[in-house]
């Protein structure tokens, strides 16, 4: 009986192994014959399509699409792949992205003095559930560094002087590109990215705000909103381009509030739409599920 037992528990080993996959992202002019053609590629050389998720639009004529396939019978190897896509994209004129879910994305995590979007995150990670590895925490304070202790995370600290923001800039960069940092997340960071560090990161930093703007923009927001009676408040995560809070959104969330609520109550309210929206945010970007459209998100849920 013991020989069986152990293939037992071989099999439920093998069943919990994920498979290996590819995520092929695509944008481009929406034409007859693009499913077909992509759907065909994979299948064609072994593969098998785990999930197929697609959209077009008729105001812009713009088609998306999300195509994922176990790839432990696929026939071509990743530079092949590449080139066999890169055929594709020449012929329909294509915009894309390919991954493969054995290469992690690598993130850091810029924060300032409040905790509690990163301990969303660094709990999302430890869970196995983020989709990627958080590998440098960065700020300006070193008051969360028992935090990143905890977690077994490290933290560099950068501080950030009114004249002297660009050397600072400087040397979280370098950091960045030592780390290979595929994503920055910006959790509570209260500092602004100068036009030079976002369009080198164009598309790679996700901040999270409260939702009150622009109506209630600057300090104290909450009380600004508790003052007018607001009936409903939220959290918006989006990825961060030159213009302030004005990047394209890939989540958000609301809860209701009342008379009955103080700022405190609000306050409290807010900081826990924030941390999971920003977690949300950060793992369907992880899991290539977004593609950006403009100023707006497509997003594969």
């Amino acid at each position: 009986m013991r020989p069986r037992l152990c293939n037992l528990q071989a099999d439920i080993v093998m069943a919990s192994t994920p498979s290996l996959t590819a995520t092929l992202l695509v944008s481009c002019r929406d034409r007859t014959g693009l499913v077909a053609a992509l759907s065909n590629f994979v299948f064609q050389h072994g593969g098998n399509i785990l999930d197929a998720d697609q959209h077009a639009e008729s105001e812009s004529g713009e088609f998306f699409m999300r195509l994922v396939w176990d790839v432990s019978g696929f026939r071509l190897d990743r530079q092949a792949t590449q080139s066999g896509i890169e055929a594709l994209a020449r012929q329909f004129d294509l915009r894309w992205e390919l991954t493969f879910s054995d290469a992690r994305s690598r993130v850091a995590v810029m924060v300032s003095k409040s905790s509690h979007c990163l301990y969303d995150l660094m709990l999302c990670q430890q869970l196995g559930d983020l989709g990627g590895e958080i590998v440098r925490i960065i700020s300006n304070h070193d008051t969360l560094a028992d935090v990143c202790r905890h977690f077994d995370v490290p933290l560099t600290v950068f501080p950030v002087e009114r004249d002297q923001k660009a050397a600072a800039e400087a040397k979280q960069l370098a950091l960045l590109g030592e780390l290979h940092v595929d994503l920055v997340v910006l959790a509570r960071y209260m500092q602004i990215l100068s036009p030079a560090f976002v369009e080198r990161w164009q598309g790679r930093i996700i901040n999270i705000h409260h939702s009150f703007l622009p109506a209630f923009a600057g300090a104290r927001p909450y009380q600004q909103a508790q003052q007018r009676g607001v009936k409903v408040i939220g959290a918006t995560a989006h990825y961060v381009t030159a213009e302030l809070d004005q990047g394209p959104i890939i989540e958000q969330d609301v809860c209701r509030v009342s008379h009955r609520d103080t700022v405190e109550d609000m306050m409290r309210k807010g900081r826990e739409l924030e941390r999971l929206v920003l977690t949300r945010a950060v793992r369907l970007h992880l899991q290539r599920r977004v593609l950006v459209s403009g100023n707006r998100t497509i997003v594969f849920g």
